[in-house]
């Protein structure tokens, strides 16, 4: 039987602060690790070199994902393994990753649940525990859409799920989860621009007073959040506070456009990770 060659392929723009503890994670796995970058000014360039990382330059694309699937089609290896620059494999899932793709079978893919930090601790629940994505796969047989910004890769043929964990550090601080909390208000504001939202006094409460209260009762409630103690109530809380921020914006940008910029057009980027029901880590 051939061996199976595992290519690790990332989009990254500006990532030094994250990149090395990632590549760690995997350089003992990896035959080969394939970076599309997209011509970032910080040290992330360099870092990829030292893990001897095949670095390609790319221009900036609002979809994310985009830049995602240049990584993904550069590959050489039998199997993708598709990550983000602020995510860890750790030593037990890096085991089990390498046994199923040494092993013949039909799969062509494997589901990895993720745990998602913020601010002090993983969240493990307010509906973010599992939070499952598909990031193993043959590279025939899978790729990114690059459709919209929830999306995940979409395989050919039979998919299973792996036991281990990939661990997602994205909201390290508060300043940084706010960063992502105005991008992703932004990116709502513009999906109420592509709708045509009208301002009529049902939408304003729906989206000022109805939506964000009903979202935190669902995260914080139903879904248990409190079980994380204050980072679940704090999440719950913003959650549903990106509802009214981004009408405010949306209603701004349409109403008085010469006083205001647009909203950040990441409308189909890689930003964010709402699946379902539940309101998933902006």
């Amino acid at each position: 039987m051939k061996k199976q060659k595992l290519s690790v392929v990332l989009a990254t723009r500006n990532e030094a602060e994250n990149l090395a503890k990632c590549l760690e994670s995997v350089k003992s796995i990896a035959n080969e690790i394939v970076i599309a970058d997209e011509q970032s000014t910080d040290k992330t360039a360099e870092i990829s070199k030292k893990f001897g990382a095949r670095i390609i330059s790319v221009p900036h694309s609002d979809n994310f994902h985009i830049t995602k699937n240049i990584a993904i089609d550069s590959a050489r290896g039998d199997w993708i393994l598709q990550l983000d620059a602020d995510e860890v494999t750790p030593p037990e899932l890096s085991r089990e990753i390498k046994s199923v793709i040494t092993h013949q079978s039909s799969v062509n893919g494997y589901w990895i649940n993720r745990r998602n930090w913020f601010l002090t601790r993983f969240l493990t629940k307010g509906g973010q525990y599992p939070d499952p994505t598909l990031r193993l796969y043959r590279k025939s047989k899978g790729r990114l859409p690059a459709q919209d910004v929830h999306e995940q890769a979409v395989v050919e043929g039979q998919v299973e799920h792996l036991k281990h964990d990939l661990l997602h550090y994205r909201d390290m601080s508060m300043e940084k989860y706010l960063e992502g909390f105005n991008r992703y208000s932004s990116f709502i504001a513009d999906q109420m621009q592509h709708q045509q939202l009208n301002f009529g006094i049902w939408q304003a409460i729906n989206h000022l007073a109805i939506k964000p209260f009903l979202v935190f009762i669902n995260i914080y409630f139903r879904h248990r959040g409190y079980v994380d103690g204050m980072p679940g109530f704090i999440f719950a809380l913003y959650s549903g506070l990106i509802y009214p921020v981004a009408f405010i914006k949306y209603w701004q940008h349409t109403k008085h456009p010469e006083k205001t910029s647009p909203p950040s057009p990441l409308l189909n980027s890689g930003e964010g990770n709402q699946r379902g029901e539940v309101e998933k880590l902006p």
